[in-house]
């Protein structure tokens, strides 16, 4: 019988983290969300405190972060969010007492794709104070999309374009024949006898169109991020109007994730395995 080497119980021990790891993975992911939408939308990242605490109504103190910064937090009446989700994000009071503390964010962002992370905050007791702890609830991934479409008009009909969000401010234009990108309009433009903001909806309509208008229309919020595009054709024989959605970038759904994962460490507790096997 061979003697088992310092070496050997570093493999062994090595085996075993994989196999753990492996096993951790599957329900640690299992908690990562995904939520998808366009611009301008609203969204709700979920979130259920019920299964992890045991708290009362009048004792749930919120917080939702991202790796930056905390974008929302709170505790009975008292509230905070972050300048640039000032007036969009909520947690509904009524709702977190009976466990709910998804967070809402109206008129979604490109810029607030990412991850953010909700905890719910408790108190604990020490020998001498009573201290606050932060318990970990749930993760979620969120990909916010521009708006995307073919339009065809024939000349001298209107184009209704959509600004979506009132952080919307630039509309830029490139001609057909061009690489050159030009400023059509700006957020605090006086209306022009060829483009018309309308008074309550955010919307923007060039009126009797040209030949010379077909091209790309992107608008852009203060970011210099695309809202939307817009390839419009102008065709003599147009009678009607013709729009078409382009095709969006796909989320990574978390299965596939959690797939991914799980099979890079399976391929890793089976190398280890064989050199074990090998060695002993």
């Amino acid at each position: 019988m061979k003697t088992v080497t310092k070496r050997h119980w570093v493999l062994i021990s090595l085996h075993c983290f994989l196999v753990g790891s492996l096993v951790d993975s599957s329900s640690s992911s299992s908690r990562l969300l995904s939520v998808t939408s366009k611009v301008g939308n609203q969204v709700v990242l979920p979130c259920s405190w019920k299964q992890r605490l045991q708290l009362t109504p009048s004792a749930c103190h919120v917080q939702w972060e991202t790796p930056a910064d905390t974008v929302f937090e709170m505790n009975g009446k008292d509230k905070w969010e972050a300048e640039e989700f000032e007036g969009r994000v909520e947690v509904p009071e009524e709702k977190l007492g009976s466990g709910n503390c998804s967070l809402i964010i109206s008129d979604v962002q490109i810029g607030d794709s990412g991850r953010y992370e909700s905890f719910m905050v408790v108190d604990g007791m020490t020998a001498t104070k009573t201290t606050k702890t932060k318990v970990f609830i749930q993760s979620v991934k969120l990909f916010v999309f521009d708006h995307k479409s073919f339009q065809s008009r024939g000349p001298g009909e209107d184009l209704v374009l959509d600004l979506y969000t009132r952080h919307s401010v630039r509309v830029v234009f490139q001609d057909r024949n061009s690489s050159e990108w030009s400023v059509l309009w700006m957020r605090e433009d006086e209306d022009s006898e060829r483009l018309q903001r309308h008074p309550v909806n955010e919307q923007l309509t060039m009126r009797k169109l040209k030949s010379s208008d077909e091209g790309i229309y992107k608008v852009l919020d203060e970011r210099g991020l695309a809202v939307s595009t817009v390839q419009l054709s102008v065709e003599e024989n147009s009678t009607a109007l013709k729009r078409h959605q382009l095709p969006e970038k796909q989320a990574p759904t978390d299965d596939a994730v959690r797939s991914s994962c799980s099979a890079l460490l399976l391929f890793s507790v089976l190398v280890t395995s064989f050199q074990i096997i090998h060695l002993l």
